[in-house]
C-alpha cells in the first residue's frame, strides 16, 4: 500500500470521526465536520477574493490605451465580479443548494431594500460617475465641509464614497449618491484653466491709467499666472471711499491652490502701488452734526474747560 493511499484513508477516517460528532435537525445532519469545512471554505473564499481581485486590478492597470477614468471603472467592475464569483463558488462548495433559498428571496430582497439601499445606491452611483466621466480621479472640485466651501483633488472613487484631498492635508469622504443628486462645482471637468478675480481699491485722485498698468505688471510677476490669456483690469464701481478695481487672472493648476496665488498677486500689487505713489485708501466717512440746544450747551462746556486748562 502506497503512502498516498494511506494518507487518503487517514483523512477519510478523520472526516468520518468528525462527521459522527453532531446532531440532526429534521433531515439535516449538522456535524463538526460540516462546521470545520464551512470555516475552511470561508477562509478560502476570502483569500481567493483578495488575491484574484488584486491580480485583476493589476491586469486592468497594465492595459494600455485606458485613461484614469476607464481604468478606475475597470478595477471597480473587476472587484465586484471576482467577489461575486467567489461567494457563489463558496456557497456551492459548502453544499447549499441555491434553489432552496428561493423561499427566503422575498425576505432577503426586502432586507436589502431597507438595510442596504444606501450601499447599493452608492455603488451604482460610483459606476455611473465613472461611466459618464462627470467626476473622475484627478479632478478639482469644490466641496462643503466644516470650514465652509473649499476645494480639493479627487484622489479615488471607491465603492461607497469618493476621496477628496485638500490643500491642508485633509481627506474628505463624500458619498457617491450625494454627488449624483446635488450640484457639484468641477473646476477641471473639460479644462484645468481657472479664472480668479482679485479686488483692489485705489484712492480717488489717483492716476487710474498708471494704477492699471502697475497692477497688470504686478500680476505678471507671479509665475503661476498665465500669460495667455493675459491678466486684465476691470473697473468695478465708484466705492464710498475708493475706486474699486478687479484684477482678473487665469491659472491652469488649481490643484496647487488658489489662495496662495491671490496672496502673491496682492503682495506684488502692494509693493508696486506703494513705490509709485498710488495710494490704497483707508475707509472714511463724513459725520454731520445738526444744531440743537444740547449741542450748544456741550460746545460751551468744552470751551470753558479748554479755557480753564490754559
Amino acid at each position: 500500500m502506497s503512502e498516498w493511499t494511506k494518507l487518503q484513508r487517514s483523512i477519510a477516517q478523520v472526516a468520518r470521526s468528525l462527521d459522527d460528532v453532531g446532531f440532526d435537525i429534521g433531515r439535516t445532519h449538522i456535524s463538526l465536520f460540516n462546521a470545520v469545512w464551512m470555516v475552511v471554505v470561508v477562509v478560502l473564499v476570502i483569500v481567493f477574493g483578495r488575491i484574484a481581485g488584486r491580480v485583476g486590478r493589476r491586469a486592468v492597470r497594465s492595459m494600455k490605451g485606458l485613461d484614469p477614468t476607464q481604468r478606475a471603472l475597470g478595477e471597480k467592475l473587476m472587484t465586484v465580479t471576482v467577489w461575486t464569483v467567489a461567494v457563489l463558488v463558496g456557497i456551492d462548495a459548502v453544499g447549499i443548494n441555491l434553489t432552496t433559498l428561493t423561499v427566503f428571496s422575498g425576505a432577503f430582497g426586502l432586507a436589502v431594500g431597507f438595510g442596504l439601499q444606501k450601499t447599493f445606491g452608492n455603488l451604482i452611483a460610483g459606476v455611473i460617475l465613472l461611466m459618464d466621466r462627470s467626476i473622475k480621479p484627478g479632478d478639482v472640485i469644490a466641496v462643503n465641509d466644516t470650514k465652509g466651501s473649499t476645494f480639493g483633488v479627487v484622489s479615488a472613487i471607491g465603492v461607497r464614497a469618493i476621496t477628496v484631498a485638500t490643500r491642508d492635508d485633509r481627506e474628505i469622504l463624500i458619498p457617491n449618491e450625494i454627488l449624483m443628486t446635488t450640484q457639484v462645482e468641477n473646476w477641471s471637468h473639460s479644462s484645468k484653466q481657472v479664472g480668479i478675480t482679485i479686488p483692489v481699491n485705489v484712492a480717488y485722485g489717483s492716476d487710474l491709467d498708471l494704477a492699471e498698468k502697475l497692477l497688470l505688471e504686478a500680476a505678471l510677476t507671479v509665475p503661476r499666472v498665465l500669460r495667455d490669456p493675459a491678466p486684465s483690469i476691470l473697473f468695478s464701481a465708484f466705492g464710498a471711499s475708493a475706486i474699486e478695481l478687479l484684477i482678473y487672472i487665469s491659472i491652469d493648476d488649481p490643484e496647487n491652490g488658489v489662495g496662495n496665488v491671490r496672496s502673491d498677486v496682492l503682495k506684488a500689487a502692494w509693493h508696486a502701488l506703494k513705490d509709485s505713489g498710488v495710494s490704497i485708501p483707508l475707509p472714511q466717512s463724513d459725520v454731520t452734526l445738526r444744531d440743537s440746544d444740547g449741542l450748544r450747551v456741550l460746545a460751551e462746556a468744552l470751551v470753558r474747560r479748554g479755557a480753564d486748562n490754559l
